[in-house]
């Protein structure tokens, strides 16, 4: 596993706070999607597979505790917790809980991107993922994150369509809004950027990119990808 393809969960209600690590996240190569509780995170957590999760503990409703508790008897994704509380009994409960990492408040953001790598170091390989998404006469390998033709020739892709491809990827067949994109990839409070990308990414991987058959338009809904 290596950072730059990683999928990190950012669960905090400040919303300052939330759209800075957010925004950081995605400078530093990772694809981010951010939450401002518990019931947006198990939302996400719904929809995509994650590599990390950073938490915060306190949030009104469930708290960081809480939430952690029940996520360790569904899934075993590292966690990193984030709290103003700086007391060793917090931590020592957070780590009890589960949590895979503990940083308080305030903390500066180059030292939370280097405990996420340390992190994810730890953590075996998923083998569980289909490495390769087939679009007929094109390839991509999700693991080296190059799209090559049949005969070995490599496509050049940006980083967007790097995102884009790794986030259909990891759920073929589901269809994402352009909002919901857009709020993965932090394209803003400008989903229809999201059109643009696609009708880029469409044109490297698609044999007639005006009548698509593997990046799907559902009208009315958003996309949806259909590799082979």
């Amino acid at each position: 596993m290596t950072e730059e393809k990683s999928h990190i969960l950012v669960v905090d209600d400040d919303t300052r706070l939330r759209s800075l690590l957010g925004r950081f996240l995605r400078e530093q190569g990772f694809v981010t999607s951010v939450a401002k509780d518990a019931l947006e995170a198990d939302m996400f957590l719904e929809q995509y597979r994650f590599d990390l999760i950073v938490l915060d503990v306190m949030m009104p409703g469930v708290d960081g505790f809480e939430f952690l508790k029940k996520l360790r008897t569904e899934s075993n994704v590292p966690v990193l917790m984030l709290t103003a509380m700086g007391e060793t009994d917090n931590r020592i409960y957070g780590l009890e809980q589960g949590a895979d990492d503990y940083l308080p408040k305030p903390f500066e953001p180059k030292e939370l991107v280097l405990r996420i790598k340390s992190i994810l170091k730890r953590v075996p390989q998923k083998q569980d993922q289909s490495p390769v998404l087939n679009f007929g006469s094109t390839v991509y390998d999700m693991m080296t994150k190059e799209l090559k033709t049949v005969s070995g020739d490599v496509i050049h892709i940006t980083n967007v369509e790097q995102q884009l491809l790794a986030v259909f990827g990891q759920k073929a067949g589901q269809i994402f809004t352009r909002e919901k994109l857009a709020e993965i990839l932090g394209a803003g409070n400008n989903p229809r950027s999201i059109d643009v990308q696609i009708t880029r990414l469409r044109k490297k991987i698609e044999k007639d990119s005006k009548n698509p058959r593997y990046l799907q338009t559902i009208r009315g809904k958003g996309y949806m990808l259909l590799p082979e």
